[in-house]
């Protein structure tokens, strides 16, 4: 079954048939959610991905979300939807939890052009709802003739691409910026497995001393080739680790 618009459930029943009160809760734009891509319906960090629902929900509201729940959603509207590859999102809201379900989706590897925009998402260690901004500066580096947006903040320095992680290679180590963002599951992944790796502060005028930089989300990753007018090699030995690193993660069954 392709579904080109997305699949939804919520608390287990078809958006179309839910209870409109319930409908009324996700009109709010307050709450959280995860994204993931489930391949024969296996899903790459599965366990973080259920520890960020649960961290999350106690935080905005105060108790805790059980795993086993969050999987038995999925797996429903995964088989409601009749697929088996799809890209998944499961939304948290104060009373209901909904579910998404759409074709799969893959990060093309072609290098990515940012444009650097003076914004830090606001409880960035949160993945929430109400990304406004996100988007306003998506939109606006795509008219810019860029790819994607580089999130920074007062001084220059550097957080997050606008829905994904970057990461940037001084020819020994892999750098992460050390600022507000969130720790995309892709990147927890990742990291411990990229050895050497850092924490560093990354400024705007640090980015000419490195000679690679990449970025990566639910999707995949791909390497970066220019932020503004700073170019940067693609680093093949580098992006053929983080490959080999990737494809070196298991998928658990949902």
């Amino acid at each position: 079954m392709s579904i080109a618009l997305p699949y939804i459930e919520i608390d287990g029943c078809p958006a179309a048939d839910a209870d409109p009160a319930l409908l009324a809760v996700l009109q709010s734009g307050y709450g959280h959610f995860t994204a993931m891509q489930v391949r024969g319906g296996r899903v790459r960090g599965l366990a973080l991905h259920l520890e960020r629902l649960d961290g999350a929900t106690r935080e905005l509201f105060g108790r805790g979300l059980d795993g086993e729940r969050v999987r038995t959603l999925v797996r429903h509207a995964l088989a409601s939807a009749g697929m088996r590859d799809a890209s998944v999102r499961v939304y948290v809201y104060e009373t209901a939890v909904a579910v998404t379900v759409r074709g799969p989706q893959t990060m093309a590897e072609a290098p990515r052009s940012l444009m650097s925009v003076p914004y830090q998402r606001p409880v960035a260690h949160i993945k929430h709802l109400g990304g406004f901004a996100q988007g306003y500066f998506g939109g606006a580096a795509a008219r810019a003739g860029y790819d994607d947006a580089l999130l920074t903040g007062p001084g220059g320095v550097v957080s997050e691409g606008h829905i994904t992680n970057v990461a940037f290679w001084d020819g020994t180590s892999v750098v992460w910026p050390d600022a507000p963002a969130l720790r995309g599951i892709t990147m927890a992944l990742l990291e411990p497995r990229l050895l050497p790796s850092a924490r560093r502060v990354v400024t705007l005028a640090d980015l000419p001393s490195y000679r690679a930089a990449f970025l990566m989300n639910s999707q995949g990753f791909a390497p970066v080739r220019r932020i503004d007018s700073t170019a940067f090699a693609v680093e093949e030995e580098l992006m053929e680790r983080v490959r080999e690193a990737y494809e070196e993660v298991p998928r658990d069954e949902v």
